[in-house]
Order: structure tokens, then C-alpha cells, then sequence
């Protein structure tokens, strides 16, 4: 009995698991239907570390500006860096010396060129203090 209860809660539990997959996945798809909109990035956040550590993210679209509430700002700081991350001007602050690494990823295309942007920060103020508003997603 136990053993066909089981079976039943599994067969349950796979279409909301095949749901999650699916919606987990479907992002990831969609970062490539976006480049017929013009510029755009995928940008994601860990904390912690990278094999363990929360994830968030979003697509940020620049053609008009749409993917979190920063997206105007984060538009504008790429366009003035020709879309180049690295690029950006490091704004005057003062952050923690707290050891709370959050790790910054942005992929896309940007003027029709591939970006590809991966930096470990030592926290969230220093990345925020590097990347301006490309990577505020808590907001």
C-alpha cells in the first residue's frame, strides 16, 4: 500500500516539477529572442559562493529600457561605457571591509557585439560602487 501511495505522490509531482524546470529554463531562452530588440543583457547576482551561494537575475533590455526598476540608469551607464562593464567609472564611497562575496554576471549582446562580464566582488556595496545600476537588482 505504502508503495503505491508513494508511486501516486511521485506521478503528482512531476508535472510541477517538469513546471519548475520549465520556468527555471525559460530565461534562458528568451535572452536570444531579445536580440532582435536591440541592446540587452542577462544579468544575474550570487551571493555567497558560487557553487553554493542564491542566485537572481533578469534581462535587461535597453530598446526602451525594461528588465528591473533601474533599467533607464543601468541603460544609460551602458551607453556611455559602449557597453563595456569594466569600463565603468568607480563612484566616490565608502563600503565595509565585511567579507560577503557577491559574484556579477552579464551576457548579451550590446551594439551588436557579444558581451560576456563575470567579476567576484568582496561585497554588495563594492559591486554596486563598480557596476552602477547594471547589477541593483534587491532595489
Amino acid at each position: 500500500m505504502t508503495h503505491t501511495t508513494t508511486a501516486k505522490a511521485v506521478r503528482g509531482a512531476l508535472p510541477a516539477a517538469a513546471a519548475l524546470l520549465l520556468a527555471l529554463v525559460s530565461p534562458a531562452h528568451a535572452a536570444p529572442q531579445a536580440a532582435d530588440q536591440g541592446d540587452w543583457l542577462l544579468v544575474t547576482v550570487t551571493t555567497g559562493d558560487a557553487g553554493s551561494g542564491a542566485t537572481r537575475g533578469t534581462l535587461l533590455l535597453c530598446d526602451p529600457p525594461l528588465g528591473h526598476q533601474h533599467a533607464a540608469e543601468a541603460c544609460a551607464e551602458l551607453e556611455t561605457a559602449a557597453g563595456d562593464i569594466r569600463a565603468f567609472p568607480a563612484t566616490d564611497t565608502y563600503c565595509t571591509m565585511i567579507h560577503a562575496p557577491v559574484t556579477a554576471h552579464a551576457r548579451g549582446l550590446w551594439e551588436g557585439r557579444p558581451v560576456d562580464y563575470t567579476e567576484t566582488f568582496t561585497n554588495a556595496c563594492v559591486m554596486r560602487a563598480r557596476t552602477g545600476s547594471v547589477f541593483a537588482l534587491d532595489d
